[in-house]
């Protein structure tokens, strides 16, 4: 196991020391018509799917999120920077979720993608094109860009430097509201499915949407300053180093000729939670 993978432990258990779908157009573009916006408190999105279900009182957090955390969160200044360059910084920040009955959820980001804007042919952003849609992408860098895909789900992103570029968030390390996650995601699988594991709660651009809670509203707000979605540092992470960080072909976009081989998927070396694990890039990147 490489140190990085060492370095970001699963929650639940005492901290130790320290890291797709993709932007393809979806089936529908009416704002208004995949999925429905407005998030219900918590625990009537349980009580929805199952009016027995108890929200838990207590949740499993580490021993760093025991402490004063609001200082950790990362401004603006984080976030203005080109396009490859935040992708490979969010590696090991803390992408947190405020409900609305006031329970936080976090989890570490483990996997993301860069789409570099008007030049990137499997963007949405691909030759300069401006939509109602991806208006995100064209807003201040830490502007999020949540959008529907298949109809469905939904997969969210962040704008960077640059026109249009924006990173898509693909899957996290759950570190705290494991119980909650669990019951957000089951609400979305058919019944009796089998429980999910803590690394298959997050491991995908949908499936982290799911577990924390990221409806289709959150388009266009700032992640730097918004009350109920933020990004936090982690003051006892150890700094990355390059070969703990793998860079692969993007998932999902073999029709985009030349830019669906090039290697701007990042994502944590020997991390469980990786949605695609890329032998070759490995090997290339050891």
């Amino acid at each position: 196991m490489t140190k990085a993978a060492k370095c970001f432990c699963m929650a639940g258990r005492k901290r130790k020391t320290p890291g797709a779908v993709a932007l393809q157009p979806a089936a529908n573009d009416d704002r208004r018509g995949d999925v429905q916006d407005p998030p219900a408190p918590l625990k009537s999105i349980l009580a929805q799917n199952d009016p027995d279900a108890e929200v838990p009182s207590e949740i499993e957090f580490s021993y760093y999120f025991k402490n004063d955390r609001r200082e950790h969160r990362l401004g603006e200044d984080f976030f203005d920077q080109p396009c490859i360059g935040l992708a490979k910084a969010f590696l090991g920040k803390v992408l947190v979720r405020r409900c609305a009955d006031g329970t936080e959820l976090r989890g570490r980001i483990v996997e993301t993608e860069a789409y570099l804007g008007g030049e990137d042919k499997a963007s949405h952003s691909a030759g300069g094109k401006r939509t109602e849609r991806n208006t995100a992408m064209y807003m201040k860098p830490g502007t999020i860009y949540v959008y529907p895909i298949y109809g469905v789900y939904l997969c969210t992103n962040v704008s960077s430097q640059g026109e249009g570029a924006a990173v898509l968030l693909r899957s996290l390390e759950p570190l705290e509201g494991q119980p909650l996650m669990r019951q957000l995601r089951a609400a979305r699988r058919r019944e009796g499915a089998r429980q999910l594991k803590d690394k298959e709660l997050c491991n995908g651009p949908s499936k982290l949407c799911q577990a924390l809670n990221i409806p289709r509203c959150f388009d266009r707000r700032d992640l730097a300053s918004d009350p109920e979605v933020w990004l936090e540092g982690d003051p006892e992470a150890s700094p990355l180093e390059p070969r703990d960080v793998v860079s692969a072909s993007r998932i999902g976009i073999d029709s985009h000729g030349e830019w669906a081989s090039k290697p701007l998927r990042f994502y944590l070396r020997g991390h469980p939670c990786v949605s695609v694990v890329n032998k070759e890039a490995e090997r290339q990147t050891e």
